[in-house]
């Protein structure tokens, strides 16, 4: 799915991955253009995908991994509701060094009721 404003123009993407029915878990990922952020398109569009994918889906979990040095992107996700989970220490090697993801998780259940209107 990719966000739009009334132009037309994409200003992001937001889409699940590795989703497994059986277990009921899935990830979700969101990029947005850097002309775009702090406008509320990522909130927006995270939230349509959670509900679609709690409320009728039935999924009951949804995980989400970001870079340790990106503190916009782990406040962002902690002010959706996502807890920390653990750390993968140099789990990626980008920009010639090593960089940590964040696990980040949260439960259909604690996905919060606000959100859902």
């Amino acid at each position: 799915m990719s966000s739009r404003r009334c132009t037309g123009d994409a200003v992001g993407s937001v889409g699940v991955h590795r989703a497994d029915p059986r277990a009921g878990v899935f990830e979700c990922g969101v990029t947005i253009g850097a002309g775009h952020r702090r406008e509320g398109y990522a909130a927006e569009a995270v939230v349509m995908l959670l509900c679609h994918m709690f409320d009728e889906r039935r999924f009951h979990k949804c995980e989400a991994r970001v870079f340790a040095h990106n503190e916009a992107s782990l406040a962002f996700q902690r002010r959706l509701g996502f807890v920390e989970e653990g750390r993968l220490h140099g789990h990626v090697f980008r920009g010639g060094r090593p960089h940590a993801l964040v696990l980040l998780g949260m439960l259909g259940r604690e996905f919060a009721p606000g959100h859902r209107e």
